[in-house]
């Protein structure tokens, strides 16, 4: 234990896995209003906040945003609106480069920028919040699991339990299913928007990055060999896969914490079902759903996500 048997069930018409992945991305709108705030990191760069709250409230919870995504994508949307209507003030974290603003130093975001999620929690912490949720999507949910496993002295009684959806523990063995090629279709599009993220960053330093062929990318190996590894201090791929990844730190984690994973999820191969942890812990409560694909868990309508149901009755419980 904690292994959880779901009560997700899918409609009918998204019971494939890629199915259940492309069409909310593709036709889910929801719309949010937000107050945005620049905070500023060690490092003197920034990250942009983007809030949905009222005044006097005490409890928030911050949702972060998967690969290639920001605060506007229809999870995190979703995800804020549904805390708002119970209550909650809610804040949606920016990684670096993908508010609208690109960031100031010659480095992007990764799976690994758990020091970036710690310096917004201790922000939250000094806005005066007693109790803080924290939800992340797909990279999003792999953050808060590196945060939570790793940065357990940086973790502030103030976090009450955490929900990563579609998360991977393993980035590696997860870069390796995308490589696949049933899963052509989703690396060309993360890749397409990875290349043209990195030429803005290019020419913000003009010169300081090999762009030799750049549009001839077609693998996540070699984007990471490139880019990814040198721009976040990294040596190679592996070594950035390896601190990435929370697979074989998650017996770590001190706050409860829900990881919810489809079984027919296209990105997560065996090794991101972390069976054997989740059975050994106190604190990781492990989901696997037969359906839902990847961050996908469609309920009734294309309207309405039931993973934002499942997180919200999750993290009030410790509220």
């Amino acid at each position: 234990m904690p292994l959880v048997d779901s009560t997700y069930r899918a409609p009918w018409w998204l019971r494939n896995g890629h199915l259940a992945t492309i069409i909310p991305s593709a036709f889910r709108k929801i719309p949010v209003a937000y107050e945005r705030e620049r905070i500023g990191t060690p490092d003197n760069d920034f990250l942009d906040l983007d809030w949905c709250a009222t005044t006097g409230n005490d409890k928030v919870v911050i949702v972060l945003h998967g690969l290639e995504g920001h605060s506007y994508r229809h999870y995190v949307a979703g995800m804020v609106n549904y805390f708002a209507r119970q209550g909650w003030d809610a804040v949606a974290f920016n990684s670096r480069s993908c508010s609208g603003t690109m960031n100031r130093q010659l480095r992007l975001y990764s799976h690994a920028d758990a020091p970036d999620l710690a310096v917004a929690v201790a922000h939250v912490v000094q806005k005066g919040y007693k109790r803080i949720g924290l939800v992340g999507f797909s990279m999003g949910g792999a953050i808060i699991l590196n945060y939570l496993s790793k940065l357990t002295s940086q973790v502030p009684a103030a976090v009450v339990a955490a929900a990563a959806v579609s998360a991977p523990v393993d980035v590696g063995a997860s870069a390796c299913a995308l490589a696949s090629r049933q899963n052509s279709f989703y690396r060309r599009r993360f890749l397409k928007k990875m290349i043209a993220r990195v030429k803005r960053k290019a020419a913000q330093f003009p010169g300081l990055l090999d762009m030799t062929d750049i549009d001839k990318i077609t693998t996540f190996d070699e984007y990471d060999r490139r880019f990814t590894a040198p721009l976040q201090g990294y040596r190679n791929p592996a070594e950035f896969y390896k601190d990435a990844s929370s697979l074989h730190h998650l017996s770590n984690i001190q706050v409860p914490t829900l990881l919810l994973i489809a079984l027919n999820d296209p990105f997560m191969p065996p090794a991101c079902y972390p069976y054997e942890q989740a059975q050994a812990s106190e604190h990781l409560f492990l989901e696997t759903p037969r359906h839902g694909g990847h961050v996908g868990f469609t309920a009734t309508s294309l309207a309405d996500s039931w993973a934002e149901g499942r997180v919200y009755r999750f993290i009030d419980v410790y509220c």
